[in-house]
């Protein structure tokens, strides 16, 4: 796509504040340790008006239990390197799930079953917020669940469904509207590369797992926007309440 791959220091400062930001306002994080300013000069048309210009570059040191996404087990099982793929899951699992028994025959049912959840999770926590996260790939989907790659973001400034952060999104696939399904494809991206170390019933459990994936999105959105309007307890108008003042903020 004819990108050179660098940042320049608007962006990098725009980068570390957001994710401090994201940090403080509860929401699963990577976060900057340092911003350092570099002598490149890099050319961008920070307007997208033909008017190229010079700015400086920048290098955003960001920090995370782990940086391993859905697309690190995806590649390894594309490549049919199951063994390798293996030994990678077993190290996710002994190091950042402790909850699962190394020992158990189903811990990558149970692997499946965490990441689903918590994916579901992260993706109702981004829409409390209005994060619209811009590029919702499987290679910036963390198998920790959260949030690593601070590209094209954008926060919504009035609710809008259609709302696309990133001025390449031509076909608006990762519009903010869209995060809750694009996070159910990449799930079951994980699944289909999961399959191989799987026999039939735990691919049977694990289809009725994903399946379960748009109930628990669905539950915490709730939960989430209850929060903010203070309603207590259990209703059957909430759900009507909260999805007709999303309505009126659209209109106004």
């Amino acid at each position: 796509r004819n990108g050179d791959g660098r940042a320049v220091l608007r962006s990098s400062v725009r980068e570390f504040l957001c994710s401090e930001a994201m940090y403080y306002l509860g929401i699963p994080t990577s976060r900057a340790a340092s911003l350092v300013v570099s002598d490149d000069e890099v050319w961008r048309d920070q307007f997208y008006n033909g008017n190229i210009q010079k700015e400086r570059g920048a290098i955003v040191l960001r920090l995370a239990k782990s940086w391993f996404r859905i697309g690190s087990l995806e590649i390894l099982a594309h490549s049919g390197e199951l063994d390798l793929q293996r030994r990678l899951l077993d190290f996710i699992i002994q190091e950042h799930f402790p909850s699962i028994a190394m020992n158990d025959s189903n811990r990558y049912l149970e692997f499946f079953s965490t990441v689903v959840s918590e994916t579901a999770n992260l993706i109702a926590l981004w829409m409390s917020v209005g994060f619209a996260h811009g590029v919702c790939n499987t290679d910036n989907f963390s198998l920790l669940s959260i949030t690593i790659d601070y590209g094209p973001f954008g926060f919504m400034d009035s609710y809008d469904p259609n709302f696309v952060p990133n001025t390449s999104d031509d076909e608006r696939r990762y519009k903010i509207g869209n995060q809750a399904n694009v996070g159910l494809f990449n799930l079951s991206k994980l699944l289909q590369a999961l399959k191989p170390l799987l026999d039939p019933r735990q691919k049977q459990l694990a289809s009725q797992i994903l399946e379960g994936y748009g109930e628990r999105y669905y539950i915490r959105f709730t939960e989430l926007f209850k929060a903010k309007l203070g309603l207590l307890g259990e209703n059957e108008d909430d759900n009507y309440l909260i999805a007709f003042l999303l309505k009126v903020s659209l209109l106004c």
